[in-house]
C-alpha cells in the first residue's frame, strides 16, 4: 500500500512540476495559452506513464518476490518481466520530446 501511494504521489509531483513550468514559463502576450497547453501535455505524458509504470511494477514486483522465494531459478524471468513496464515511461519521454520540439 505504501509503495503504491508513494508511486502515485511521485507521479503527481512530476505533473505539478511541469504545471509549474507551464505557468512560470516565458510570459509573452501572443501565445500564452498555447505554451501552457504544451507544457501541460508534456507533464501529462510523463505523469500518466509514471502512474501506469508504478502500478504495473508494484504488482509484478510483489508476485515476483513470491515466485523467487519459492524457486530461486525464477530470478531471470522475474527480472525480465519487472523491466518491461519501463518501456512505458520511455514512450512517455518520446511523446514529451515530440511535444517539446513542435
Amino acid at each position: 500500500m505504501f509503495r503504491k501511494l508513494l508511486g502515485i504521489s511521485l507521479a503527481i509531483l512530476g505533473i505539478l512540476m511541469f504545471l509549474g513550468l507551464a505557468f512560470g514559463a516565458e510570459q509573452t502576450a501572443s501565445s500564452d495559452i498555447a505554451k501552457a497547453g504544451k507544457y501541460i501535455g508534456m507533464g501529462l505524458a510523463i505523469g500518466l506513464t509514471g502512474i501506469g509504470t508504478g502500478i504495473a511494477q508494484s504488482r509484478i514486483g510483489s508476485a515476483g518476490i513470491g515466485a523467487i522465494s519459492e524457486d530461486r531459478s525464477m530470478f531471470g524471468p522475474v527480472l525480465t518481466l519487472f523491466v518491461i513496464p519501463e518501456t512505458i515511461i520511455i514512450f512517455g519521454f518520446v511523446v514529451m520530446f515530440l511535444i517539446m520540439t513542435q
